[in-house]
């Protein structure tokens, strides 16, 4: 291709392809036999946290509300169910369950969901298609890199803007990993990228309230690459400079960033994989607040009574006080369960008050529950300019006694994330507690796993009928 000029937020710029270019290319070119074991472990574990994590959630009220909404006939499989829908309203529902408890897999250079939009668009789009199990998996590996990929480009700078990344970001990366799954050319996957960006999606004003849109992003996002896939592959033309132009992705969800590093999302394509640095949750809230949680269980070890707590203090990186810290008095007292989830003040008193932060412990007893109420009341922060986030998650949290004393925990990562990745074993203990906590009485946790670990190596449409209500 004739080497081209490019404007980006002001700057010329000269590239022989366009990103959208360089990824299509890669992903058009890319088969099962290239993905490293490590990424196919990935792919496999976040399908069985994804699942499992839908079930749990498919009779919440949410989640029979987005079922109601989302009526349209079709053979997709919807998790924990026993009707089936659209491949579109089977995305938008299982991606909403997913994602509902917050309590999804993430990533730690830029806090995506990948599993919640990634699965159930695949999912879908394989039954829908018929579409090989192998191609499926394939499409998710490519789907939850590319999400990664956009997350350590953009870093802060959508959130910062006021958007969801996990929608924004999701919608695009699923598109790609769709069309790869339905055997797309390069043209094609460029024009399913180019679409897709004008289907991005997802404002954070769920914040103020505790409300449910944030649940519901993702599946907007799986919903919509389906779509986006649909329309490239039929010859639908989308923006090639849709990543770096004037009126791209990046300038219009995030500006901040200036001129952004492309260089994450396309530099060493299938030689260095985001994907295998997958983070599961070992907690059901925010991902910036999971460590903090750990420091709050270990200091109830040393069951000091809620009344002799002067305050909690803990120090925290600047990039999450507006989701996790303020405005300091709402979050010490959350409307709702899953205002809870975004509230530092109430997650760190349900570790010290609970010992844990599952599912059972956003619930309107567990917020209403008098200890957690009177620790969370003491709770506030303090910014760590010193704080590595968004590149590290770590927590430090610091009790300040009634008689003087003081006692300090810190955790340096996140446990489930690269620097201490949780083990597919304890993925199968959350999945299963996950299950029981929805009374579910179908296929079990290493059903799942098996389901998951199968999608490989086999070329006979997928078919996730195991994944219903019996």
């Amino acid at each position: 291709m004739e080497e081209k000029s490019m404007t980006v937020a002001g700057s010329d710029l000269v590239a022989e392809k366009a990103v959208s270019e360089e990824l299509a290319g890669w992903a058009a070119g890319l088969e099962v036999s290239a993905l490293p074991g490590e990424v196919r472990d990935a792919v496999a574990n976040t399908l069985i946290d994804t699942v499992g994590l839908s079930i749990a959630a498919t009779e919440t009220d949410y989640g029979q509300a987005v079922r109601s909404a989302a009526d349209l006939e079709g053979g997709c499989t919807v998790y924990g169910a026993r009707e089936t829908r659209s491949p579109f309203d089977a995305a938008l529902i299982n991606g909403t369950t997913g994602h509902g408890e917050d309590f999804d897999n993430t990533y730690e250079g830029c806090p995506v969901h990948s599993g919640v939009v990634i699965v159930p668009a695949l999912i879908a789009a394989g039954e829908a298609y018929e579409l090989p199990s192998e191609r499926v998996a394939l499409g998710m590996a490519v789907g939850i890199e590319v999400m990664c990929r956009m997350g350590l480009v953009a870093q802060k700078a959508v959130h910062k803007q006021g958007f969801h990344p996990t929608s924004v970001l999701g919608t695009v990366a699923a598109a790609l990993g769709v069309g790869v799954a339905r055997g797309q050319s390069a043209t094609q996957l460029r024009d399913t990228l180019g679409v897709s960006a004008s289907q991005s999606s997802g404002i954070i004003e769920y914040l103020a309230d505790g409300t449910w849109t944030k649940r519901m992003h993702p599946g907007w996002a799986a919903q919509a690459a389906i779509r986006a896939a649909a329309m490239g592959g039929a010859g639908f033309r989308g923006p090639v400079t849709v990543f770096e132009g004037v009126h791209g992705l990046y300038q219009a969800f995030a500006p901040s960033l200036g001129t952004p590093d492309f260089d994450s999302l396309t530099g060493e394509l299938s030689t260095r994989w985001e994907a295998a640095n997958v983070a599961f949750k070992p907690y059901a809230c925010g991902t910036m607040t999971q460590p903090f949680i750990d420091c709050a269980v270990r200091l109830a070890s040393h069951k000091v009574p809620v009344e002799e707590i002067e305050e909690v203090v803990c120090y925290v990186g600047e990039g999450t006080v507006h989701r996790l810290w303020a405005p300091l008095e709402l979050k010490q007292s959350p409307p709702t369960p899953y205002a809870a989830k975004f509230s530092g003040p109430y997650t760190v008193a349900a570790g010290y008050v609970f010992g844990d932060a599952g599912l059972s412990e956003f619930t309107e007893t567990a917020i209403a529950d008098p200890r957690a109420r009177a620790m969370a009341a003491k709770t506030r922060y303090e910014i760590d300019p010193d704080d590595e986030y968004p590149r590290n998650y770590t927590g430090t949290v610091e009790l300040r006694l009634k008689s003087g004393q003081r006692l300090r925990e810190h955790q340096p990562q996140l446990r489930g994330g690269t620097r201490q990745k949780m083990t597919r074993p304890e993925i199968l203990s959350k999945c299963r507690a996950n299950l029981a906590f929805a009374s579910w009485n179908g296929a079990d946790a290493d059903a799942i796993a098996a389901f998951a670990d199968g999608l490989f190596g086999t070329a006979a449409p997928v078919d996730a009928g195991l994944l219903t209500r019996r």
